[in-house]
């Protein structure tokens, strides 16, 4: 990947990362130094490089999560963008108003980003984020996913996935719960755009995110990001464990086409068993064979 930059926001020359692909990223930072973010932080990465794709005319609007702490409090915010804090549950309804407001202003050409852990998301906003969708408001919602509510003490969500342990599941979950799958939801209102992504594949990510900036409508990105407390890993192992998540199969890269299906934007060459990605992780020490083998099965 060829990296270059300059002082406009991020533009590529492919829409998937199969192939060259010349990256121009703005060397301004939207996200600055000294903010609460704990190392190997797969939501604070994230958010760095959105802005750089996004640029500077962008609202962001969130809910209480992880990185409502992360970006400090009023007027010391790591963020050199406008930043609405909301309660919980009404991240996306706020954001509908933030967009009419500037709908009435003629000020269109704004981004309005809402951004919300799964907590936000898969659970609590969820009412909101239907509406919005259903009224086809004109926002990026980016979902980023550490799967379980990490900002309160690590407990489950219905993004925590089979077997994994939070302080709400001590022994692990039970396998009859599955992960919420919130783009088969999402699908359902008819986005103007829809996919899944992780910066752990950054010609992925890029390309998502400047697509999103691009379209229209109500846009929704599900991102997986690392969180090494929650996930009892190293900090510096963030990213690659969030790749074998990718080449385990368990997180494909995906979006959704003209047509309304959803497509692979990448497919590992190698492919890695589930084994190897849950064994990278102290949160799934207790998953038994059999149900590992439930795992492996469900991705075949």
């Amino acid at each position: 990947m060829n990296i270059m930059t300059n002082n406009n926001s991020a533009k590529n020359t492919k829409n998937h990362f199969t192939g060259d692909t010349n990256w121009q990223i703005t060397n301004a930072e939207l996200m600055e130094s000294g903010h609460m973010a704990c190392p190997g932080c797969g939501a604070s990465l994230s958010m760095r490089h959105v802005l750089k794709v996004l640029g500077s005319e962008t609202i962001v609007v969130m809910p209480a999560c992880c990185w409502a702490i992360i970006a400090g409090g009023q007027p010391t915010t790591a963020l050199s963008v406008p930043l609405l804090h909301t309660p919980f549950a009404v991240a996306a309804a706020a954001a509908s108003g933030v967009r009419q407001a500037l709908t009435a202003q003629k000020k269109e050409h704004i981004q309005v980003l809402t951004w919300a852990g799964d907590g936000g998301t898969f659970d609590i906003g969820l009412q909101g984020i239907s509406g919005a969708a259903e009224r086809h408001e004109d926002m990026i919602y980016i979902c980023y996913d550490n799967e379980a509510y990490m900002n309160t003490g690590i407990q489950q969500s219905s993004a925590t996935p089979h077997g994994a342990w939070t302080t709400t599941t001590p022994g692990g979950k039970d396998f009859k719960y599955a992960k919420k799958d919130i783009l088969a939801i999402i699908k359902a209102h008819n986005p103007g755009y829809l996919a899944s992504a992780t910066i752990a594949y950054p010609e992925d990510f890029y390309a998502k995110i400047e697509k999103a900036k691009s379209a229209s409508g109500f846009r929704f990105i599900h991102l997986l990001a690392a969180c090494p407390s929650g996930w009892k890993i190293d900090s510096q192992n963030a990213l690659e464990v969030t790749r074998l998540a990718v080449e385990s199969g368990v997180f494909p890269l995906v979006e959704m086409n003209e047509q309304g299906e959803i497509k692979k934007t990448y497919e590992p060459k190698n492919p890695i068993s589930v084994k190897e990605y849950l064994a990278s992780q102290g949160r799934f020490k207790k998953i038994t064979a059999a149900e590992t083998e439930i795992w492996q099965n469900e991705i075949s």
